[in-house]
Formats: C-alpha cells, structure tokens, sequence
C-alpha cells in the first residue's frame, strides 16, 4: 500500500503578516504580527484563524538565524521569547524551523545547484546543491570600498545607489556569487527584485508564495525535492 502524504502546516513568519497554509487547502491566512508579536502569541493567533485545519507536522519560516533547527537570536521587528520557545510542544505536532529565505528556496528548487538571493531590507541566501539545503549568510560578506554584499543591494544601498546603480550592483554581484558557488541557476526572491527591469543571465525571478512549497519539501527526502509533488505544487492565493 501507498503510504498518504503527510499532511502539513507551513507558517510563514514576517514582521507584518504571519501566513499560515496547510496541506489540503489552497489559501492562506495573513495574521497581523508586528513588534508585539510574541512566539507564544503567534501559536494562540494561529490555531484560533486556523481552526479545524487538519495537520500533522509543521514548517517554520524564521525571521532570523537557524542553527540545528533552532533560532539562535529573536527577530529584529518582532517580540521577545522566540529562542527558547517550545513550538513543537504549543502546536502539538513534529515542527522544523527554517530561515524564511532558505524555506522560500526550497520551494523554488529545480533540481541542480541553485543559488537563492533574497534582495529585501538585507540580502538573504542559500544554496541548494542535489536536493540538500545550506542556508548561507553571505550578506556581510566584503564586496567592496569596505563595504559588504549586503550594503549593496539591501535596502541601505538601494536609498544610498538609486535605482540604476543598485540594479548594476546586483548583475554583478549576481555574476560573482553564481561563479563562485558554481550555481547552475539563481533565483532572485524579495521584495525589491521586482524593481528589476531586467534579469542577470542564468537567473529567474522568485515568488514568495513559493515559501509554502518549501514548506512541504522539508519533509520530504532530498531526492525528492525537486518532483511535482501535489498540494506543495499548487498556486495559492491569498484569503
């Protein structure tokens, strides 16, 4: 017999809006977060919008630095308490945390080496090499005149560039980190690749509902992450 797909809830966490789907379903819920927003709250905000939902593990995607799974520092615009918190024993099922750049990758994987670059308030990264993850924190990397990736073509060296220098910036760094990793294509997520008028060769833009997609992925085998796989696979739409 076929075992059944198991059946996941993917929380997508931001410092606006938390969003929330689950296997089955194919529109998310936006719950208001903000400076406020602790993790406790969050567990209590979500079960309440997300009422019987049927769900037997979940997926995280953190504002912040994972390591082995867990958060290691609390979010920037967000509220206290999200390191140690037990979420796994507030939501009642296996959880697995992820940054929210490097779940938003996995759900754009194709297969390959793919480099993920999130061009947002900072610059988010990671690499996916064969179906296995490594998250990365290249931002701070040095780029040049002593200043990082990030000062680049984060939000600061968009207000400091303008438009035309910052798009320059990101084709070339683009070039650099997709030569250096070997990648054999980039994905370019965040809020601001949309200011781009055209792509840097080898890279494809990102859609940040594919977050959910990752979501389900990081339950599936490494081999796997890359096949049609149903509900993860679905378009979804905002409730």
């Amino acid at each position: 017999m076929t075992k059944p797909p198991l059946k996941i809830l993917v929380l997508d966490v931001g410092g606006t809006h938390v969003k929330a789907l689950a296997t089955g379903h194919k529109t998310f819920i936006e719950i208001p977060s903000g400076p406020k927003m602790t993790p406790r709250k969050m567990v209590a905000d979500v079960r309440k919008a997300i009422d019987g939902w049927d769900y037997a593990a979940a997926s995280i995607g953190y504002p912040g630095p994972v390591v082995h799974g867990k958060p290691v520092a609390d979010p920037h615009n967000l509220g206290p308490g999200w390191v140690r918190f037990d979420f796994q024993k507030a939501l009642g099922v296996p959880v697995k945390i992820i940054n929210d750049a490097a779940m938003q990758a996995m759900g754009h994987y194709e297969g390959g080496r793919m480099l993920f670059l999130g061009l947002g308030t900072g610059l988010g990264s990671a690499l996916i090499v064969d179906g296995v993850l490594e998250p990365m924190e290249l931002a701070h990397l040095p780029y040049k005149h002593g200043r990082t990736y990030e000062d680049y073509v984060g939000l600061r060296g968009l207000k400091r560039l303008g438009k035309k220098k910052w798009r320059e910036c990101v084709f070339d760094i683009v070039k650099r980190l997709r030569a250096a990793l070997e990648a054999d294509y980039v994905v370019l997520g965040g809020g601001d690749a949309k200011l781009l008028k055209k792509l840097p060769p080898g890279s494809r833009l990102g859609n940040n509902t594919y977050a959910f997609r990752g979501g389900y992925r990081l339950w599936q085998e490494p081999g796997e992450r890359h096949k049609k796989t149903g509900a993860a696979d679905a378009t979804v739409t905002s409730g």
